[in-house]
């Protein structure tokens, strides 16, 4: 069986190249593509760039092919932008023509084909979805609503580790209790639900779903099937991981908090009065014929995986920098102090009046930017872009992280100095306001999450500093920053170590 497979496999690599070479051929006479590697029949550039197409990596070859340039992944069209002029361009001038998302095998998998709302296709069941999440996630509403909430987690989160005796000595890896209150963060919202410990089952169950979805969809291994669908038997084991991943997460979902939501609203009217969390709003919309079944669960493991994670990587960027940067912690700590006064914990209002703590979470996102790649866009149709064209259903991708740390256009941009957005780039906002700088991305499919992550990042941040001493373990002068990257995401490698010594007040 395994000699017919390979058998069929060369027939139709062969029979791929010919047909390669034909099209390339027609479309070399018909497109002026952007620059870029030349491409072999049937690989494209896979050979020559490999899997790991990370924000450093294209970086590269920005230096050597431009601000524009295209790679052929099998017989997929990849370009990369990596100036403020074209990202406008993608984002916001011709944000309809490049709107749509592209998928790929694992993805088609775990939203349902674009059932959800991130990684569907540009158009009306799109809007539909934006729609339909806003009220209930990502508005001033909803931060109001719940802060209270948030302000309690981080408030939990440091009496949880004055409690610890490790953590004043050896250190404590920071990152479990910070899972736990990202997690209670966004699950108060949708479901008006908490989890009261790490051990919590439920919890421990969900987690690690979670994480098995973020480790298979974020992996280069998976590309070489989606780049060239001739090889895609071999990743029958693979795909088979992640339908599995999938189904036992969506029934969780289901069963666990769905449900019993359904079941509360059974017994109260579902008036906009009655409604008490995200869900409620969501199923309302379900019941309407708006949305389905299924829409209604993409729409929950969207949440579970772009709000909670991209949120924890950057409050875990923020500490290990604050970490191996005492200066910077200090100058944040007297902020607080001097502002607010030992006694008062930092509060979600308290965030307008401290500038250097904005400055911090801005530049925690421009250095170690979740998403460095944002979420890939696509062209449905035929486009130009930089004075080239491109092909139909090209995967365009935005170097934001690139963007935001050329040296072209920041002064020291390796440098952790949050000094510079109150000094040089004092102007500069995280909502997009400036094109050198987009950790949401902006436009039409930017993340709508930004309303929710700034907040929660700074009472986070904010309260760990005004109650601890942050430090490496002992014997250390820094901790380990070594980045791990994904298909598009950007967290640290190795959760860190990290001593919390408590300050008296």
């Amino acid at each position: 069986m395994d000699l017919l497979l390979l058998e069929k496999t060369l027939l139709g690599l062969f029979l791929a190249t010919i047909v390669a070479i034909v099209v390339s051929k027609l479309r070399g006479k018909r497109f002026r593509l952007p620059p870029g590697p030349l491409p072999v029949p049937v690989f494209g550039n896979w050979l020559q760039v490999g899997d790991d197409l990370n924000h450093r990596n294209l970086t590269d070859l920005a230096k050597k092919f431009g601000d524009i340039f295209l790679l052929r992944m099998g017989q997929r069209n990849l370009v990369v932008v990596s100036s403020p002029e074209l990202a406008k361009e993608v984002l916001h001038t011709q944000g309809v023509e490049f709107g749509s998302r592209t998928r790929n095998v694992v993805f088609d998998i775990f939203t349902g084909k674009g059932q959800d709302m991130v990684f569907t296709v540009y158009g009306e069941h799109w809007r539909k979805m934006r729609r339909i999440m806003t009220v209930p996630f990502f508005t001033n509403k909803v931060v109001q609503q719940y802060r209270t909430g948030w302000e309690f987690e981080a408030a939990s989160v440091v009496e949880d580790v004055k409690k610890n005796p490790e953590a004043a000595t050896n250190g404590i890896v920071l990152r479990r209790r910070l899972q736990l209150l990202m997690y209670n963060n966004m699950y108060r919202i949708m479901f008006d639900r908490r989890f009261d410990s790490e051990d919590d089952p439920l919890f421990v169950k969900l987690k690690a779903l979670n994480g098995e979805r973020s480790r298979l969809a974020q992996s280069f291994e998976y590309n070489y099937g989606d780049f060239i669908p001739i090889l895609r038997p071999f990743l029958r084991g693979y795909l088979k991981i992640c339908k599995e991943v999938k189904e036992r997460r969506l029934q969780l979902f289901k069963d666990y908090f769905v449900d019993e939501r359904k079941k509360l609203a059974s017994t109260k009217s579902m008036s906009n009065e009655g409604l008490k969390c995200a869900i409620d709003h969501i199923l309302d919309a379900q019941q309407k014929g708006e949305i389905n079944d299924d829409n209604v669960l993409y729409i929950v493991e969207n949440i579970n995986v772009a709000a909670i994670e991209t949120t924890l990587w950057s409050i875990e960027w923020a500490i290990a920098e604050l970490v191996n940067h005492p200066e910077i912690q200090r100058k944040l700590r007297i902020e607080l102090d001097t502002v607010l006064g030992p006694a008062h914990q930092i509060t979600e209002p308290d965030i307008q009046n401290l500038p250097y703590l904005q400055a911090v979470i801005k530049e925690t996102l421009r250095l170690r930017m979740a998403i460095p790649l944002l979420v890939p866009h696509m062209n449905l149709h035929d486009a130009k872009l930089g004075g080239y064209d491109i092909p139909a259903e090209s995967k365009i991708l935005v170097n934001a992280w690139w963007l935001a740390n050329n040296p072209a256009n920041w002064k020291n941009p390796e440098e952790y100095r949050p000094e510079r957005f109150l000094e040089e780039e004092s102007k500069v906002e995280a909502n997009g306001n400036d094109f050198r700088y987009l950790p949401f991305g902006v436009g039409r499919r930017s993340c709508p999450g930004i309303i929710l992550a700034l907040p929660i990042l700074g009472i986070t941040v904010g309260r760990l500093v005004q109650n601890f001493e942050l430090l490496p373990p002992p014997g250390q002068s820094k901790i380990d920053t070594t980045e791990k990257g994904g298909q598009f995401s950007l967290h640290i490698l190795k959760h860190s170590t990290i001593v919390a010594k408590p300050r008296s007040f």
